[in-house]
This record gives C-alpha cells, structure tokens and sequence, in this order.
C-alpha cells in the first residue's frame, strides 16, 4: 500500500511537469486574450489628450522589472516631451543591478532615479530633477519678461507600480487610495507640489499584447496583471525556478533548506517541482494523505518574494 501511495504521488509529480513544460504556448495566448481590460483603452486615448497639457512626463518603473513594466505604448505617446524614468520600489530590487539599470539609461539620455516610495529615498532628487530638466526653458521666459510659469508633470506607469505611494510621498499627502493591486487608481488628478510644480496622475495602463512570454510573467509576478488570470501554480513553478537560478542563497536560507537536502533532489528531472513540494513541507502547506496544498505554497512563494522577504531581487538585468 505504501508503494502504491509513493507510485501515485510521482505520477501526480510528473503530470504537473509535463504541464508546466507544454502550457507555455497556452500561456502566452492566455495572458494575450484576457487581461486587458476594457478601461485601458479610454485611458490611454485619455493620457494621449492630457500630454498636451504637461512640461515634463515621469514614468515609473518597478525597479525589479525596469525591461517588463515599461509600456511600449506610452513610448510613441512621448514624442519629444521631458522625460525623467523613476525606478520605484527599489528596496525590493538588487541595488547593483539597479546601479546599472541607472547607467543603463544614462547611455540613452534618460534621467533615471531609483525611489522607495515607502520610505522617501530619492523623493527630494526627483524634486530637483524636475526643476533642472525645465531650467533653461523657464530662463528663456524670465528674460523675455513673461511670470514664472508653473511646471506641469504628468506620472505614468502600469497598474501597482506604485504611482499612489509617490505622488503621497512627493506631495507629503496621503489622501490618494493606495493599495497592491493592479488599477486601484481610477480618476484623474492633479496635484500641486510646493509653488511651482503640478502632478497630473493617470490609472495604470497596460497595452494589448505581451511581446514574450518573460513579460507576462515578470508582470504576474510582481502583481501588475491579476493573479486570477493565470494559473498561479504555475506562476510560483517558474518564478522559483528563476529564484533558484539567480538568488539561491537568498531563497535557501528563506525557506531553511540545507545543502543536504538539495542534494537529495538536485539530480531528479522534476528538480523545481521536488524543490517547490519541499518548502510547501516546510511551511506546514499539507492536505490529507501528506501531500502539498500546491495552491497554497504557490501563494506563500508569490507573496514571500512580492514583499521582498526572500530578498532584494531583480528580475531582469541591464544590456
């Protein structure tokens, strides 16, 4: 009988790999076709008609995927507007990988700065940046005589990127709904930064179609599309699958797993499934018959790396 148990445990094993290796496809068409809600679309025809109102367009990127949370869209929609790129979130994210992504942008002429917004690092900069990107434009109006004008910003980003947290931060007022789900802003808003700088905020806008099958799930990962939209077991496999890859130190002592026990399994070809079954044992994640409650591991894992408790992870890394 015990056997028979073991017999049936590797087969339920062994289906669920054979299921994260030919779902990909289906992944991919899945996270094409549902995810974008029909509000994006308004509001990108809306940001279209608001950047004729602003000086200086911000954009905010997670700091962990600054490759991923950039929408192409918004790119065309720029043209020739000021532009200062925010990495938010940066407690969460490698600061040697976001040292680099600054430089990375440095080498396109994009001012970067890398904010947490949670805790008020980098606020002051971007303050400042403001003010200096429009220097020369406003020295030209004060010796032709014309008042001071004020700066109009506009902050785009994708859904929880964290633009609320920001514009609390930067404006010293928490009166915005923040909040860590995608498109929990919905209004526009225009708020005044000390005398001379006004903010427009705009929901999180996504675009239609993911050029791979990376940025979707970099984005499932991290909470821009909703986890409802794909299966989050199979988000959990391939983010710790990556984790394993690039960050083990940081996911072994997380979930106390000894190098004895990765040598137990590092050989079997359902390695990421052993290791996934392994800390959902160590997390108490059973159901009847001691087998693993896969949801539940699967959001230990998702919520575990989301609020930076496995680490300070960056997903992608500069060119």
């Amino acid at each position: 009988m015990k056997v028979k148990k073991m017999d049936m445990y590797q087969k339920r094993k062994a289906r669920k790999e054979m299921k994260n290796n030919e779902n990909k496809e289906e992944m991919q068409n899945q996270m094409n076709i549902n995810w974008y809600p029909g509000h994006m679309a308004k509001t990108k025809r809306q940001i279209i008609e608001d950047m004729k109102l602003v000086d200086v367009v911000i954009e905010l990127l997670d700091a962990r995927i600054p490759k991923s949370s950039r929408n192409p869209d918004i790119q065309g929609m720029l043209k020739n507007k000021k532009k200062i790129v925010i990495l938010n979130k940066s407690d969460l994210a490698d600061e040697k990988e976001t040292k680099k992504w600054i430089e990375y942008f440095k080498k396109k002429n994009i001012l970067a700065i890398d904010v947490d917004s949670n805790q008020g690092k980098g606020i002051k900069q971007v303050s400042q940046a403001i003010e200096k990107i429009m220097e020369d434009e406003l020295k030209i109006q004060n010796s032709k005589g014309r008042i001071r004008k004020t700066i109009r910003v506009m902050i785009v980003g994708i859904p929880n990127v964290g633009k609320s947290s920001f514009i609390n931060r930067i404006s010293k007022k928490t009166t915005m709904t923040v909040g860590n789900k995608p498109g929990v802003t919905r209004q526009k808003q225009w708020i005044r930064i000390g005398n001379q700088i006004e903010l427009l905020d705009t929901p999180g806008v996504l675009w239609p179609k993911f050029e791979s099958e990376e940025v979707g799930l970099n984005l499932a990962y991290t909470g821009s599309i909703k986890e409802e939209i794909l299966e989050k077991t199979e988000i959990a496999y391939n983010l710790l699958k990556f984790l394993d890859e690039n960050y083990s130190s940081d996911l072994y002592a997380k979930y106390k797993i000894s190098e004895q026990e990765i040598d137990e399994i590092k050989d079997n070809p359902q390695y990421t499934l052993e290791l996934m079954y392994l800390i959902g044992k160590k997390r108490g994640a059973l159901i009847s018959g001691g087998n693993i409650d896969e949801e539940k591991v699967a959001k230990i894992i998702l919520d575990d790396f989301k609020n930076g408790r496995i680490g300070k992870i960056t997903l992608e890394k500069a060119e």
